[in-house]
């Protein structure tokens, strides 16, 4: 069976036992709408027999791999439901793209920011262009927060220091300095040939067994202290917030946002 969106925002093709998951909003930095986050999602939780060997997720053009979640879509949050709700429906995705029983590689060019972060986190592999950066500019942009989940995922990758520094100062990490702090685990020269590079590694690793890279990822995420403290209080502090709102309105009106920290 190929695996077939359910919205054009994503393109979906297997070549060569490796399936291609496109992010395609190129006109909006690939801003993730939520049927992207869904279909995503969706991919990863197909059983094994109805999988390629790996899975490659891209994004659309050269400006980004994703730049986060496409801000029109926290307009419609009324409450606090709508936060809780939120963030349990990325966490079941990203929570499906860690779990996918088959290698996932993340090929980031350009912006990978905010909700695109988490996605390339929750990949198995990391490899970017030399055009990639990184960063979760959400105390600059929206005030808003990551989630406890959120937090394990990139921190141990990069270590709690490392995480708390890049979101304090709001600042983005190319693509060298991303490779020496264990983001990405590797950089080529521009998007053809990360295309090309993610090929291969993808080739790489149809070559080996299957078992015991899906035993790997399973050992790991047995480790890594899944079973997280309730972050429930925090996203409604922040999302719930004047600030939130101030931070979304700022932002689709292009200008900087003023903080009242209530």
């Amino acid at each position: 069976m190929t695996f077939k969106p359910s919205t054009d925002e994503l393109v979906y093709r297997e070549a060569d036992g490796i399936g291609w998951l496109m992010l395609n909003r190129p006109k909006v930095r690939n801003a993730l709408t939520f049927s992207m986050y869904d279909g995503v999602g969706e991919l990863c939780s197909l059983p094994v027999d109805d999988l390629p060997g790996v899975i490659v997720i891209i994004g659309a053009g050269e400006q980004a791999f994703a730049a986060g979640t496409d801000i029109s879509q926290f307009l419609d949050f009324a409450g606090r439901d709508d936060v809780i709700a939120y963030e349990a429906r990325m966490s079941s995705v990203l929570k499906a793209i860690e779990h996918c029983p088959v290698p996932t590689i993340a090929a980031i060019r350009g912006a990978c920011t905010g909700g695109g972060a988490a996605i390339a986190a929750a990949c198995d592999l990391r490899i970017g262009s030399s055009s990639a950066v990184f960063g979760i500019p959400v105390a600059r942009t929206l005030g808003n927060c990551l989630s406890i989940d959120n937090c394990r995922r990139i921190a141990a990758l990069i270590g709690a220091a490392r995480l708390k520094e890049i979101i304090f100062s709001a600042r983005l990490v190319d693509a060298d300095e991303s490779r020496e702090i264990g983001w990405l685990h590797e950089v080529v020269g521009d998007g053809r040939s990360l295309e090309n590079r993610a090929a291969e590694l993808a080739t790489t690793l149809l070559g080996h067994a299957p078992l015991t890279l899906r035993a790997t990822k399973i050992a790991l995420a047995r480790i890594s202290g899944e079973s997280m403290p309730s972050d429930e209080d925090l996203l409604e502090m922040c999302y719930l917030s004047d600030d939130f709102r101030e931070g979304i309105d700022a932002f689709l009106n292009k200008r900087s946002p003023q903080w009242r920290g209530r």
